[in-house]
């Protein structure tokens, strides 16, 4: 079983200052909803230690980075318990656009318990992507005013 999440937002920023806050992974706590927390180095094959809040459910995960191209795409994988039971592939792009940059966010997951967790994948799960690209377009922009 397999679910696909997808957002995107417009940011009027280059994609360079997007990517500066998106991978500065210690200041997540002071404007991330979504992963309050996150620790590690962006390169891949690295591990990063985030804490997700979802909805009411907070949980932490070990991700590993599979893709780490500066100005342009970061992305790790992580599973539950073993793989194959719930893993999840989480997906930052960074496009350039005539007005500054869209950010596509999005998480495919997969394993058995993607059936029973969907309803919370559609619910609180999208809301803390949204959230998430909402928080990281307002923190470009106060630093790009600052």
């Amino acid at each position: 079983m397999r679910h696909v999440l997808h957002t995107k937002i417009n940011i009027p920023a280059p994609p360079e200052a997007v990517w500066r806050h998106l991978v500065d992974l210690a200041a997540y706590r002071t404007w991330n909803p979504f992963i309050t927390e996150a620790a590690g180095t962006v390169a891949v094959g690295e591990q990063l230690t985030l804490h997700v809040r979802a909805g009411d459910r907070a949980t932490t995960l070990r991700p590993t980075i599979t893709a780490a191209d500066p100005g342009q795409l970061f992305e790790w994988l992580s599973h539950l318990g073993v793989p194959g039971l719930f893993s999840g592939r989480h997906r930052f792009e960074l496009t350039a656009t005539t007005t500054g940059c869209q950010l596509s966010h999005s998480g495919t997951f997969y394993g058995v318990l993607v059936r029973p967790l969907r309803r919370s994948l559609e619910t609180s799960t999208r809301t803390g992507f949204e959230a998430m690209n909402d928080a990281l377009a307002h923190r470009v922009l106060v630093q790009r005013a600052a």
